[in-house]
């Protein structure tokens, strides 16, 4: 059983403070309901940390590099909101002229689809659509064989690899993504290669299925087999730093869903998880799979992050949290990949 049923009901000791679950060695809870992450997190307090990207920062490195090749930013499209106000700023605030990328699985809802679409129409922007079922090799094997490897780990390293191959190919000096700061405030991109002690069974466990799956199958040889390879084989390619306009930004998720609606006609998903987001159909697959493997997911972990930083209440978590998705919509992808 997961952390959350259908009812909310919670299924072994949360943190009191955050919405992450004891699971030793890595995440303890102390005497009083506290966990070891927001521990740790209290003695950090006030010390002093890497320095965290200003806007003044953004425009500076955006003056480099404006209109010195035909794109000043490729900004990657999910047809979520984070991403799709990320490329709205570029061109509404900043006056950028970006090339959209969506990289497409095979599993996007045509509902995120769609808003990618409307909002390049109604931006002039050009957009790059990448389409590719050769995940499913990889995402079936994870699947069939029920190893504790995460889907969205994976995926997010071959996104990643496309996209920083796309920057390359023509030549864009600034890649623009959607992260929220409950995912990453730095421009290394290693959002998807966290080392916190939160990620290290998940981790572990993905880095072990790369190693043993890629000499099993000459179709993935190549396939990177951490975040940090992508990262260091992209830098001998073409030089690109990776930046969300989230990091400095003073607007919440409301205000630019607001604003997305208004001036793109961006949608919510019929289906998404977590609950007012937009995920693809394989997430739901890759959440139930991680609950029963690891208890939680890394959505937990984001937004534990963001309630230590009060960006988003315990209560607004523990909402969005709850796992009510359709379970029709676990089986329809697993019968695909299955089948596939």
């Amino acid at each position: 059983m997961g952390i959350y049923t259908r009812d909310g009901s919670d299924q072994r000791r949360i943190c009191r403070l955050c919405v992450m679950p004891e699971s030793p060695p890595q995440i303890t809870l102390d005497e009083t309901g506290l966990c070891s992450l927001c521990v740790e997190h209290r003695h950090r307090r006030g010390r002093s940390e890497d320095p965290k990207m200003l806007e003044s920062d953004f425009t500076k490195l955006i003056a480099r590099h404006r209109g010195k090749g035909e794109y000043d930013c490729l900004v990657m499209c999910s047809g979520g909101k984070d991403s799709t106000a990320s490329l709205y700023y570029m061109v509404e605030r900043y006056k950028l002229k970006p090339l959209a990328f969506m990289f497409d699985h095979g599993f996007e809802q045509d509902g995120a689809i769609e808003n990618v679409k409307r909002a390049v129409d109604k931006l002039g922007v050009e957009l790059l659509y990448y389409r590719s079922h050769h995940m499913h090799g990889m995402f079936r094997a994870i699947t069939e064989g029920d190893f504790p490897a995460v889907l969205c780990h994976v995926c997010s390293i071959w996104y990643m690899d496309v996209a920083l191959r796309m920057a390359a190919r023509f030549r864009i000096p600034i890649i623009v993504a959607g992260w929220t700061r409950g995912q990453t405030a730095k421009s290394s991109g290693r959002n998807v290669a966290a080392v916190e002690p939160e990620y290290e069974k998940m981790g572990q466990a993905t880095a072990e299925f790369l190693a043993t799956f890629k000499k099993t199958d000459e179709r993935y040889a190549d396939f990177p087999s951490s975040m940090d390879e992508v990262l260091k084989k992209a830098r001998k390619r073409h030089k690109s730093v990776i930046v969300s306009p989230h990091w400095f930004l003073p607007y919440d998720a409301d205000t630019y869903v607001n604003t997305i609606q208004e001036k793109l006609g961006w949608q919510y998903p019929e289906q998404s998880y977590p609950g007012r987001s937009t995920n693809c159909a394989l997430n739901f697959l890759s959440v139930e799979r991680s609950m029963k493997h690891h208890g939680y997911t890394h959505y937990h972990i984001e937004m534990s992050k963001m309630i230590r930083e009060g960006l988003m209440t315990r209560d607004e978590a523990m909402d969005l949290l709850k796992v009510d998705f359709d379970r029709n919509e676990v089986q329809k992808v697993r019968d695909v990949l299955l089948g596939s």
